[in-house]
């Protein structure tokens, strides 16, 4: 049962209200302070002291305040709170990112998890199951973000809604486990209730590393029954979802020379390490473009150091990007990175809804890290390609 900042005070008021006095298991109960952390006001300040009582009255040791983790959904797979065959049910609607690992992980309402912690037990409705096949990968700058952008333009926003989405075939097992968080992030894009990659060598193999038992992972019956079925074939060219809805998928090159004037790297599913290198590759040697602004946050603490070591973070910086301690901020208009009227800006998050980053008339185009950090370099939407083959000498035009 995951809470941050945001769901976790409406739930402690509805867990008061029911009349429960104790979590039947603190274990079970994990609290993570990225939303408005740090605080850009008073209010949110609030919210997170009310995190603090809470996990203190209660017991609750799985309680990560600033400065001791990061982004939610990237942060309990670091923790081996994740496990395949889990059920982990969280007040953000962007739970179903532990897909990615093999469990069934989706967003519930303030209400509904204070519930859950007051009795230790929820009752859910057994979803239908879509089946999507990768028949293959795409080009060198295709990640795990055109996997899932690609599916939604297929089935639409409302697609999977209610429905759990398993992802399977060679193209998905060729992603690492932070690409394959990129597919379930935005399962929730589609409507789905969760979305699960079956497992797989990769899987086994980031379970063998963190110490989980190898015989945990869930796959389909051979009488499975889906509700439909879909070969997915991937491009060679990244795809963007451009304004105002993440089903508006276009291809890099349909929306070329779109004028940028912020480029926000991050994310929970997003400002992975892999994120970060894809974007150091472009960003090598480069600068950001005048009259552009690059923000890159680290999912996580951990990733953060890990960047470091790897001179990823001094790499971005001598780049003009600003750097960020790990916050959900911007990726939801909150704070640290806010539109302005007619402001446009390419980003790795989930969504791009009219106000979601800013102001109402801004304009936010989704895509991954390589497809960002060439705008960032070019001060316009451009395929990364181009701007590689512009440093080794070619021409972007």
């Amino acid at each position: 049962m995951l809470l941050n900042d945001v769901s976790g005070p409406l739930a402690f008021q509805q867990f008061e209200k029911m009349g429960a006095s104790r979590l039947p298991d603190p274990e079970r109960v994990v609290l993570v302070a990225d939303h408005f952390a740090p605080p850009p006001s008073i209010a949110a300040a609030h919210g997170l002291y009310e995190m603090r009582v809470f996990s203190e009255r209660f017991e609750v040791d799985h309680f990560y305040d600033i400065g001791q983790g990061g982004i939610e959904h990237s942060l309990l797979p670091e923790k081996n709170l994740v496990a395949p065959g889990d059920l982990i049910i969280g007040g953000d609607s962007h739970t179903c990112t532990y897909g990615a690992f093999n469990a069934f992980g989706t967003g519930l309402g303030s209400t509904d998890i204070a519930a859950a912690m007051a009795l230790g037990e929820l009752w859910f409705r057994v979803p239908e199951s879509l089946y999507f096949e990768f028949t293959g990968g795409g080009g060198p700058y295709v990640t795990g973000k055109d996997f899932i952008l690609r599916v939604i333009e297929e089935i639409g926003v409302d697609g999977a809604t209610y429905m759990a989405m398993e992802f399977g075939g060679e193209g998905i097992y060729g992603l690492n486990m932070d690409e394959r968080m990129a597919v379930c992030n935005m399962a929730v894009e589609a409507g789905a209730k969760a979305g699960i990659v079956l497992p797989d060598k990769v899987l086994s193999q980031w379970t063998t590393e963190h110490g989980i038992p190898g015989n945990l992972a869930v796959a389909p019956d051979s009488t499975a029954r889906y509700r439909a079925t879909y070969q997915v074939e991937m491009g060679s060219q990244p795809l963007v979802a451009a304004p105002h809805s993440p089903g508006n998928v276009k291809s890099v090159g349909e929306v070329a020379r779109r004028r940028v004037h912020q480029v926000y790297i991050g994310n929970c599913a997003n400002g992975t390490l892999t994120d970060l290198r894809q974007a150091a590759a472009i960003l090598q040697g480069k600068k950001v473009a005048r009259g552009t602004r690059l923000i890159v946050v680290p999912a996580t603490q951990q990733i953060y150091r890990k960047a470091m070591e790897e001179g990823i973070i001094d790499l971005l910086i001598d780049a003009g990007a600003a750097v960020s301690t790990p916050t959900c901020g911007a990726c939801f208009g909150g704070h640290m990175g806010l539109l302005d009227a007619g402001e446009v800006a390419v980003a790795t998050t989930n969504r791009n809804f009219r106000g979601r980053m800013g102001h109402a008339e801004a304009e936010v185009y989704l895509g991954n890290a390589y497809v960002a950090a060439a705008a960032a370099v070019a001060g316009d939407l451009i395929d990364p390609a181009l701007v590689t083959s512009a440093s080794k000498g070619g021409s972007p035009q």
